[in-house]
């Protein structure tokens, strides 16, 4: 009886550890997904708002580097607050920014779908929120919008850097599909 319990949560826990590497939205739609959001946010660029500043906040590179290092579960959750984050500051005004608004529609639309996908990758546990990843996207809104009040160029500085975080989720979260 006590081998049979043994091997039920051996075999319980073997399964919860490999589950959030055989979600089926990770296998058959987030490459698709991911591609179509960094080609959206590529499209939303304007030549014509050539600026060599940058963003003036450090891009969290350490916050990456710790996530990748995590097990697949939270790096899931990094990436899915990485864009919920990534949605609420391009709810702010931009009614300065260079882009139609349908090709933010529709960029948003695609990232929100991302972070849907990869939150039903997630256990049914919540994972409480990063406060320093928190902290650098409030620090994008009040050091680069507000103070270049919302103009064209600070929001070109802000779809750089949100492409750049695209290209790193879109990194993190294929390491769990190599591996």
């Amino acid at each position: 009886m006590l081998n049979g319990i043994f091997f039920v949560c051996l075999s319980l826990s073997l399964w919860t550890a490999g589950s959030s590497l055989s979600c089926r939205w990770m296998q058959h739609k987030f490459q698709q997904f991911s591609k179509n959001s960094l080609d959206l946010i590529d499209s939303m660029a304007n030549n014509s708002t050539n600026t060599t500043v940058d963003a003036g906040v450090g891009f969290p590179n350490h916050l990456y580097n710790q996530a990748s290092k995590a097990s697949a579960e939270d790096k899931l959750s990094f990436t899915v607050q990485i864009l919920e984050e990534m949605v609420v500051l391009f709810e702010e005004d931009n009614s300065k920014a260079s882009w139609e608004e349908i090709r933010e529609e529709n960029f948003l639309q695609v990232v929100t779908q991302v972070a849907d996908g990869l939150r039903s990758c997630i256990g049914s546990h919540s994972h409480r929120k990063n406060k320093k990843i928190q902290m650098y996207f409030k620090r994008l809104s009040s050091h680069v919008l507000e103070q270049m009040d919302n103009s064209a160029e600070a929001w070109e500085l802000i779809r750089k850097e949100m492409k750049t975080h695209l290209v790193k989720a879109d990194l993190l979260c294929s390491s769990l599909l190599t591996n």
